[in-house]
């Protein structure tokens, strides 16, 4: 099925006519054909903007392409909606994706925030390449999967790039348990019902946790300081 034209258009949260997006995506994707510049959009959004989920907030303007890039760090489905803003930038038909999944890369002090270990609305993006869509996952940077000690997702702009079931130990990890659907645009209204259902302990202002989530994947799942100096 041809993507409709609102896969191509801008919208609030996909900015793509933003000039600070577009510079983004031009810059990142160089030239070349249409699966190459996407997949080095893919690469720039994952390891340039770091996956943090205390940057967390449910305002619209917070959830914005250009607002994500302006911060730099954001959680999976800001970095999603990058993506996809600025893919629409070059071009590139692109849409949201969600799914909740557990086994989600998170630290004994999230979890704890959270009361669950369910997340909901993990955001990917999709593109139309090769005359179909492809998904693709943006969300982890490379530095913080070295410090959980699981394997980075590629992408090579024909195969889905969802997230591994196994870490780089062999463990069980990331389980997709329901499937959101695909959107046009960023579904914000019952994202953030389901967020402050689900989650109250997040977003209450007394107990909003803060902190280095990086550094505490590090002090949890990292390699012990022996094993760091052999590798």
């Amino acid at each position: 099925m041809t993507p409709s034209p609102a896969c191509l258009a801008p919208t609030f949260f996909l900015d793509a006519d933003h000039p600070a997006v577009a510079a983004f995506a031009r810059r990142a994707a160089g030239t070349g054909p249409a699966h190459e510049q996407a997949i080095r959009v893919y690469y720039a959004v994952r390891d340039e903007i770091l996956y943090d989920p205390y940057a967390i907030e449910l305002s619209p303007e917070h959830l914005r392409a250009s607002a994500v890039l302006a911060r730099g760090k954001a959680f999976c489905i800001p970095k999603a909606v990058l993506l996809a803003a600025g893919l629409r930038s070059l071009g590139i038909p692109a849409r949201l994706g969600f799914a909740d999944v557990k086994n989600h890369l998170a630290t004994e002090r999230l979890l704890r925030a959270m009361g669950t270990d369910l997340f909901a609305y993990h955001g990917f993006t999709e593109l139309w390449l090769g005359e179909r869509w492809v998904k693709a996952t943006p969300a982890f940077n490379l530095t913080l999967c070295q410090k959980f000690r699981v394997k980075p997702l590629d992408f090579d702009g024909a195969t889905d790039s969802v997230l591994h079931p196994f870490d780089a130990d062999g463990r069980r990890h990331m389980e997709y348990v329901r499937q959101r659907g695909s959107f046009d645009d960023l579904p914000f209204a019952q994202i953030r019902a389901e967020f402050l259902a689900l989650y109250p302990g997040i977003f209450a202002a007394a107990e909003r946790p803060e902190g280095d989530f990086a550094a505490e994947a590090e002090r949890e799942h990292g390699y012990p300081s022996e094993v760091k100096a052999a590798i």
